[in-house]
């Protein structure tokens, strides 16, 4: 795990400041490249061949192949016996010289052999290309900009301060996205100079243009893949699947240990990590001021597994913490669970530097509450007398969860447009509000978002396997997996994330919806995989996670801060929003969930916009 950055041109010493913004991706060695055409940097988080050859940018035998590479290629022991079949040596045990020789040799082709998480850079000085790519499921960011026929990327954006040329104006229809989704889908991030290298994407950069190419996807046709295996055959071939997966994510020569809250994710790779790792497996839980505590749980799943587990305690405050969580976000983001894991993974430094976590398996299996109020009245639309809906929804409030889904139901027939009327942060018609006193038009121009969700839930087959791949491909990249990157990463912590290897999610998405949630039980099938192999009271646990006591916060020691951001001046600077129509967001009642959303929605781009943009 490392932080990686370059661009197409010589600047030795903008390569070394663009490196050094991104230290805290890998404190224990940097490297940098320079060449007439290319300058590649790159910063250390020891993981894998520890020794001096691990060192990057790396170089192949005749150094007409250079690489910078974040992340893990976890079955990069395998590639390497094939490559070595056909003749390749190696001076090091790294997966990073692994990569580079499937290079050599396959070409853009090496990526269908990758299973891991990784975004590296390799520059071929005789055809004078940059290839980047990403992987699959986006677990590691890669962001790039093109200036005047110059590619520059990195792992984070703040790099790209560095350069001189970054050019920090706003792009109008990704901060709409933004304030609908609560974080922004796609490739174009809310700076308007900054994209992003979509999962599952290479691009190939020469002379002064760039393409881009796909590699992997899953088939959104896939009703047609679904099959009539019996519930028994899912569970096997899961269970599988995901052994191997665990088994992969162990390989380290650092110590590796694993998050446990006592909830079905992390209670379920513990399990699989015990039978599997022939020691005693280290486990780590967080207590977080004012949080729910589940410490019981954890102990539970602890003690049944004999694991050598570490109850840690956070005791900094939230308000000390937002300046820094904002700066390494580096993109805003209304996801509160940023503060509990910027602060788990500041405890957890101290303990251990590799750690295996649950993100992918609430996407990819049915867990959160939100998928049942959307599923089952679906499922009986026809029924709905859509006229009475129509009638009702105007006398309540467009805040209120009663109008949220009676506008659901109202408009089923239209599953993208009724998603969008329940699930919007603001609604089309408040955001006009809230940005009235913009120059510019801030509200998403022609359908945007509209068409963010209709390819995934405008069409025949499976609806709640809609639903979870709109999530797979939207939400768990640009927020869950953004954020667990970015705040495990602000300490050097590596987070490994079994659920997401892509053979799980390629298996996972052709399972009929009637064993993901049955009965109204959510993640039905990771229940009877897991029966028999966890402690009978975890078994029955419903999902938690984290408890962000944010009605608390704003009362208390986030109350100045919150006084701050909401100020004229404050909402001024930013030039887009309507001052009064953001007061009224912020003196909301906040135990209605979605005033409380869209209040940490407008908080959290204020916090960034002054704690990064403008920092």
């Amino acid at each position: 795990m490392c932080g990686i950055c370059g661009f197409t041109y010589s600047d030795k010493s903008l390569v070394k400041k663009m490196s050094l913004s991104l230290r805290h991706r890998g404190p224990d060695d940097e490297g940098i490249h320079v060449t007439n055409d290319v300058s590649l940097g790159h910063r250390r988080l020891s993981i894998l061949d520890l020794s001096v050859a691990g060192h990057q940018p790396m170089a192949n035998r005749d150094k007409t192949l250079w690489i910078v590479h974040n992340g893990e290629v976890y079955n990069f022991r395998e590639i390497r016996k094939e490559l070595e079949a056909k003749g390749y040596t190696f001076q090091g045990n790294s997966d990073t010289e692994v990569i580079l020789y499937a290079y050599e040799e396959w070409g853009a082709d090496c990526l269908q052999r990758f299973r891991g998480m990784f975004a590296f850079a390799i520059w071929n000085e005789q055809k004078k290309d940059l290839f980047i790519a990403r992987d699959r499921l986006g677990v590691k960011p890669l962001y790039y900009m093109e200036k005047g026929g110059i590619l520059y990327f990195a792992s984070e954006i703040k790099a790209f301060k560095e350069t001189g040329v970054m050019d920090d104006t706003l792009h109008a229809g990704a901060v709409d996205l933004y304030f609908t989704f609560r974080f922004t889908p796609g490739s174009q991030t809310v700076i308007k100079d900054v994209k992003r290298l979509d999962p599952g994407y290479y691009m190939i950069w020469k002379e002064g243009a760039s393409t881009l190419h796909k590699y992997w996807d899953i088939d959104l046709n896939f009703s047609s893949h679904i099959t009539k295996k019996r519930e028994e055959d899912y569970v096997e071939e899961f269970l599988h699947i995901f052994r191997e997966s665990v088994g992969l994510r162990l390989v380290s020569d650092v110590p590796v240990g694993a998050y446990l809250s006592g909830g079905l994710d992390s209670s379920f790779i513990v399990a699989i990590m015990s039978e599997i790792a022939g020691k005693q497996v280290s486990t780590f839980s967080v207590g977080l001021p004012g949080g729910r505590d589940e410490s019981g749980y954890a102990k539970i799943v602890a003690q049944y597994f004999n694991t050598d587990h570490h109850p840690l305690q956070v005791e900094s405050s939230a308000a000390d913490k937002i300046p820094d969580v904002m700066w390494h976000l580096d993109e805003p983001l209304s996801d509160a669970a940023t503060i509990p894991t910027y602060l788990m993974s500041e405890v957890t430094k101290k303990e251990v530097t590799v750690i295996l976590s649950g993100e992918g398996a609430d996407e990819q299996l049915g867990g959160y509450d939100k998928y049942k109020p959307l599923y089952y009245p679906y499922l009986f639309k026809s029924l709905i007398p859509g006229f009475l809906l129509k009638s009702l929804s105007p006398h309540l409030s467009g805040s209120s969860t009663s109008y949220r889904a009676m506008e659901y139901m109202a408009n089923l027939r239209d599953p993208a447009k009724a998603y969008l009327r329940f699930n919007s942060v603001f609604l089309r018609e408040q955001r006009k509000t809230l940005f009235s006193d913009s120059d510019v038009e801030y509200t998403c121009p022609g359908d945007n978002d509209y068409n963010i969700v209709a390819p995934y839930l405008n069409g025949k087959g499976d609806y709640l396997n809609r639903l979870l791949l709109l999530d797979l491909k939207t939400w768990l990249p640009h927020d869950l997996l953004l954020k667990n990157d970015k705040m495990t990463m602000a300490f050097g912590v590596e987070a490994r994330t079994p659920f997401l290897d892509h053979r799980l999610a390629e298996l996972l998405i052709k399972v009929p919806a009637r064993y993901k949630l049955k009965w109204f039980k959510e993640k039905h099938l990771l229940r009877k995989a897991m029966a028999g192999k966890v402690p009978h009271e975890i078994l029955k646990r419903k999902k938690q996670g984290f408890t962000v006591p944010i009605e608390r916060w704003v009362k208390g020691e986030l109350r100045a801060l919150t006084d701050e951001l909401f100020s004229r001046e404050s909402l001024e600077s930013t030039g887009i929003f309507d001052f009064y129509s953001a007061q009224k967001v912020k003196e909301a009642n906040l135990s209605n969930i979605y005033s409380l959303r869209q209040f940490w929605t407008l908080f959290s781009f204020l916090a960034w916009n002054r704690y990064f943009l403008k920092r």
